[in-house]
């Protein structure tokens, strides 16, 4: 009796092992396992997940509040989780062979337990039968009067043997089945292996162009999160005092990374020299600096760095003047055509602040305000290297009203005041030309505003405030859609 237990072990195992393999090396096999995605690191897109909605009537919103550890706003995300993978007709597939697979996978565990209790009763006929052949050699040994009494015993077992013979019929046709089975797996293996072989020569060119076009997606989406509606302004930090009551500093939204030069200019008028510190670090704890001379003074607070250059309004005059660190030459100048200056249109704390160069997510942008628009703010756009204006708008803000403005992702921004208690109260906004009036508190900590501008690498407001460099946090409203 021991040979067909050891078959029925065998059959069993044979069948543990196909279990085995339809549960875990298949789905392995075919990459639809489920595994766990691991997070991209910083600035590496994650492609192991669809990162745009495959629905364009899908989107999704993004509130920036968080900061990292300068201070500095970080954006969090909060997006419907898409698969671009579930398009795939391929994929399609694969899942439908594996949901095959599954299914047979759980009829073979059905079956197993099945012949796994038929195996417990087959064991115990195997004790019944050897102890029905111990009898059998006892009658052979026993004297005559006991065949009687044996008979009756041996009859008797064979009376318990007797539901064996059904049990085993089921038992060769369970067999039959798993043979059946091991059979299907096999010729599943064979189309899952020329299915492979299909997506292996899947076309290289086109592989690349997908993502290529993925990759373009992401940089899109990128640059829509890096936008959005001014919510909240943070409470000052005041990263060093120095200076006179006006003047301007800044950082290059365009430097490279690890470049973290500090622009210094005291004063509104009748200076010239710019300071350079390497660092934000040197900024703040030593007079280590590069002076470098213009070759004409400015006229206001309303400089910016942009790219290499810095641009400014030439004083007494309604020129813009882009000057180049590196070559120390001015590599561009051009009039700003009906813009008033010389204290005509300034801001409301003076200065010669009548032309503001300002830069944001979209570029490089000049408010002031002309005779043509009743001394209101005009918005244009410029191009950095021509200085020509790419496009123009009129609001309806008297100039000498407004404290300070800025510009974030293409809307203009204006506090009410510069000294005392201030917000944010009106917007305009250039993509509708259209503006509206908002209440954004914004903490004046030292009383006179003369300076205040956005920088979009920082994602920060960058103030001068009464002999005070400070720096304030944004917090952005981002609603995002789909193309």
């Amino acid at each position: 009796m021991s040979v067909p237990l050891l078959k029925i072990g065998v059959v069993l195992s044979t069948m543990a092992m196909i279990t085995n393999w339809m549960s875990q090396t298949l789905p392995s096999l075919v990459g639809l396992n489920t595994t766990k995605l691991a997070a991209a690191p910083p600035g590496v897109p994650d492609r192991s997940t669809g990162v745009l909605p495959a629905n364009p009537e899908e989107s999704w919103q993004v509130y920036s509040s968080a900061q990292d550890s300068e201070g500095r706003c970080v954006c969090t995300v909060v997006a419907p989780q898409q698969t671009m993978c579930s398009r795939d007709a391929r994929t399609k597939q694969l899942r439908q062979l594996l949901e095959k697979v599954q299914n047979m996978t759980q009829s073979i565990q059905t079956l197993d337990q099945r012949t796994q209790k038929d195996l417990q009763y087959v064991q115990r006929m195997e004790v019944q039968l050897r102890g029905l052949e111990s009898k059998f050699k006892q009658v052979e040994e026993s004297h005559k009067q006991n065949i009687a009494k044996q008979y009756k015993a041996i009859r008797a077992k064979m009376e318990e043997l007797r539901p064996m013979i059904p049990v085993l019929e089921e038992y060769k046709a369970d067999a039959k089945l798993v043979l059946q089975f091991k059979e299907e797996v096999k010729n599943l293996t064979s189309v899952l292996s020329e299915l492979q072989e299909e997506m292996g020569a899947f076309d290289y060119e086109e592989l690349h162009n997908r993502v290529s076009n993925l990759e373009e997606r992401l940089r899109a989406c990128m640059q829509k999160l890096a936008c959005g509606k001014l919510t909240g302004i943070s409470e000052p930090v005041t990263i060093k005092t120095s200076g006179s009551r006006y003047g301007s500093w800044m950082t290059d939204p365009l430097a490279p990374d690890g470049d973290t030069r500090v622009y210094y200019m005291d004063g509104y008028h009748n200076n010239r020299f710019v300071r350079e510190y390497q660092s934000m670090t040197d900024f703040m704890n030593s007079d280590n600096f590069t002076s470098h001379r213009l070759p004409h003074p400015w006229s206001g607070t309303g400089q910016v760095v942009y790219n290499g250059s810095i641009y400014f309004n030439k004083f007494q005059s309604h020129t813009i003047i882009k000057f180049d660190f590196k070559t120390s030459t001015i590599s561009k100048s051009s009039p700003l055509d009906y813009a008033g200056f010389n204290n005509r249109y300034h801001y409301s704390w003076g200065g010669h602040s009548d032309i503001d160069l300002m830069v944001d997510e979209g570029g490089l942008w000049v408010v002031y305000a002309t005779n043509q628009n009743a001394g209101n703010i005009v918005i244009s756009k410029l191009n950095p290297v021509t200085l020509q204006v790419i496009k123009s708008w009129t609001t309806n803000h008297p100039k000498r009203s407004a404290g300070e403005a800025f510009m974030i992702c293409g809307t203009l921004y204006v506090t009410n005041g510069y000294s005392g208690g201030t917000k944010v109260y009106y917007a305009f906004h250039t993509n509708s030309s259209t503006y509206e009036y908002i209440d954004i508190p914004f903490q004046n900590k030292y009383s006179h505003i003369s300076m205040l501008d956005y920088n979009p690498k920082d994602r920060a407001l960058y103030a001068w405030n009464n002999g005070h460099q400070v720096l304030y946090n944004v917090t952005l409203f981002h609603l995002i859609r789909s193309e």
